[in-house]
């Protein structure tokens, strides 16, 4: 086992572990100077904090007063080890966020209690596992003529797909094999995602504190950087934060900090794509303010559960 003995593990996977970026690798880059601005309101607070593996076998998690979720971005390749590990670990440390609402936001399904609480989703249809429904008839059903289908439990665009009638029978060849085991949300496609991106907000203790909008590019939907996607910092509107705050103020439980990602469905209403409570990039090289604020909200529960 590492002797390894902080306040506060900072949780990423074993490909960011290390401190110190290549010149060029921008991304990695990005995910140490985010980590660089919470482990340093982190210590102006008292709390000392390590980056660490989740995964890593040698860690002994008792000697970390907490864990907070950061870029554990390989979870849901690896399900059912991660689960192991909430169990093993949600017993013996406080998480951040903690084990209930990590529980919620693993599976899509949560999409449903929120619409069931009023917060206006984009609307969706599950395909259960070991379902025969295809994706032709799923089309006609919705009437929706061009959609998108995602597994219920991913990440990065993990087997996502742009789904119309052209392409539905090699799609649904694609996925069968996966709906043997696990559920799909199909969605109707978005235009406003391609034309003009996604506005992501961050919600740091329940309020807002800054927002990006993730463009695809050119030819795709996809907003995510590993598939070209691009960021732009943007002002979100006042309709946007109320969205945005109540849409966290409707989880089961009260989530420490998350992004909501945001777009305007055929109406042109706002509605929420998703909730990201589990490793969500917060950009906080955008907004250091935001740092502090979640440094605090991390020091207020870590005496808490300490006392």
């Amino acid at each position: 086992m590492q002797q390894i003995t902080a306040d506060v593990a900072l949780l990423t996977d074993h490909r960011y572990k290390t401190s110190k970026a290549a010149p060029e690798d921008w991304y990695l880059g990005n995910i140490l100077r985010d980590d660089q601005l919470l482990q340093n309101a982190l210590n102006e607070l008292g709390l000392s904090s390590v980056r660490v593996d989740w995964a890593s076998p040698e860690v002994d998690w008792s000697k970390f007063g907490c864990a907070v979720f950061r870029t554990t971005w390989d979870y849901y390749e690896r399900i059912t080890e991660f689960s192991n590990w909430l169990d093993r670990v949600g017993q013996q440390i406080p998480l951040y966020n903690d084990l209930a609402i990590i529980r919620w936001n693993l599976d899509k399904h949560y999409l449903q209690d929120l619409r069931q609480r009023g917060i206006p989703v984009v609307s969706s249809r599950f395909i259960e596992p070991e379902s025969t429904i295809t994706l032709h008839q799923l089309i006609d059903e919705t009437g929706w003529e061009e959609a998108v289908l995602k597994p219920c439990v991913s990440g990065g665009a993990r087997h996502t797909y742009r789904v119309d009638r052209r392409n539905a029978d090699e799609i649904y060849a694609a996925v069968k094999p996966l709906i043997a085991g696990e559920a799909f949300l199909f969605q109707p496609f978005m235009n406003d995602i391609q034309q003009l991106g996604e506005d992501t907000l961050m919600i740091i203790d329940g309020e807002f504190t800054h927002a990006v909008r993730k463009k695809p590019k050119v030819g795709d939907f996809r907003v995510q950087d590993d598939h070209g996607g691009t960021v732009h910092v943007c002002r979100a509107t006042e309709e946007q934060i109320a969205l945005a705050e109540r849409a966290m103020a409707a989880c089961p439980w009260n989530p420490l900090y998350g992004r909501v990602d945001l777009v305007r469905d055929h109406e042109g209403r706002w509605s929420v794509m998703e909730l990201e409570l589990i490793e969500p990039e917060l950009w906080l090289r955008e907004e250091p303010e935001a740092a502090t604020r979640l440094a605090r909200a991390i020091a207020r529960d870590f005496q808490s559960a300490h006392e």
